[in-house]
């Protein structure tokens, strides 16, 4: 049975904190080997002192981005979608204000499948159990209205779930199918922990079978490689690249 819950006494985390400690000491006993530990990357940005002030956003937004994807003007300034030095494709490279102090942006963590596994490794060691660890944030999704949290980091359980090759209840064989359980397993613990309820800490109990040892891919496993990208233009570069390969192309004027 799948249990999922958020954990209590979890205080405003400021820079140099140990989120361990602080997690550990509001989990108290209730702990058992195979649970899951999902914490928003908020409060492991904030630990890590990952935070400038708001003045500096759109100059942290170019330095975190690896590529723009596609950007739009609109009345509050401009949107852009990019690809951040993880690898993942999001509005603002992830540079955000949300249960941020005032004045302040957070930004992700830099390494946050080893931030994962920094927790996970102390909370086994003081619960002498098997806990996984999820750091997840929100995203927005291509095609589809409204955000969902992934994991952006993982440590101790399998990120996905390759089910190539095996039956599927018709008899039919699985060809394509490897199930996303980090990011599913992030949007289920941000079913309890909500936005602006102020618990940025849940519990996922019931998903054993995914415990894994702790130098196992991390959520950088879930990204998609480039060349693998069927989707990999925005408008922005699909634009530029057309306008390039035309110009390139162009016969001189006589």
């Amino acid at each position: 049975m799948l249990q999922v819950w958020t954990v209590d006494g979890i205080p405003e985390i400021v820079a140099g904190d140990d989120l361990a400690v602080v997690i550990g000491d509001a989990l108290g006993s209730d702990v058992l080997d195979g649970d899951i530990i999902a914490v928003t990357s908020k409060i492991v940005s904030k630990a890590e002192g990952r935070q400038v002030r708001a003045s500096d956003r759109e100059d942290s937004i170019t330095a975190e981005t690896v590529r723009v994807v596609a950007s739009r003007e609109h009345s509050g300034g401009v949107t852009r979608i990019v690809e951040n030095r993880l690898g993942l494709v999001l509005a603002a490279a992830g540079v955000d204000s949300s249960n941020a102090p005032d004045g302040i942006v957070l930004l992700l963590p830099i390494d946050p499948d080893a931030s994962a596994r920094a927790l996970a490794a102390a909370l086994r060691s003081r619960f002498g159990v098997r806990l996984g660890v999820l750091i997840s944030d929100t995203l927005g999704r291509p095609w589809r209205q409204g955000q969902t949290d992934i994991a952006i980091g993982a440590a101790g359980i399998h990120v996905l779930d390759d089910l190539r090759g095996t039956m599927d209840s018709g008899g039919k064989r699985l060809d394509v199918t490897v199930a996303a359980v980090a990011d599913e397993i992030a949007a289920a613990a941000d079913l309890v922990k909500g936005k602006v309820s102020g618990l940025p800490v849940a519990v996922v109990r019931g998903l054993g079978h995914l415990m894994t040892s702790l130098d196992a891919p991390g959520a950088r496993a879930i990204v998609r490689p480039a060349d693998e990208d069927m989707f990999r233009l925005g408008t922005k570069e699909a634009y530029d690249e057309g306008f390039d390969a035309g110009r390139r192309t162009r016969p001189p004027l006589p």
